[in-house]
């Protein structure tokens, strides 16, 4: 799995991942991300022809606080059951 710069506009976060969000540690992330640019990237899947954010919610909203249209991340296969 290599890192890929994504377009921030076509992931998708799903609704149960977005209560988790917390205002301040996107502010703190993105102050880093200014500082020291992108250190991990998130994840994404695909599903139905769109980006799943798996992990990296907090490092997204960061981005997009400040005003990024790109994020580095990977993307993962689906788990099969």
């Amino acid at each position: 799995m290599e890192n890929e710069k994504l377009r921030i506009e076509d992931i998708y976060v799903p609704v149960k991942r977005r209560g988790e969000l917390n205002p301040e540690t996107v502010r703190a992330i993105a102050e880093s991300m200014l500082e020291e640019g992108q250190k991990l990237p998130i994840t994404v899947r695909r599903d139905a022809g769109r980006l799943v954010l798996v992990e990296g919610l907090h490092r997204l909203e960061a981005c997009k606080a400040l005003g990024e249209d790109t994020i580095i991340g990977i993307v993962v296969g689906t788990r099969q059951h």
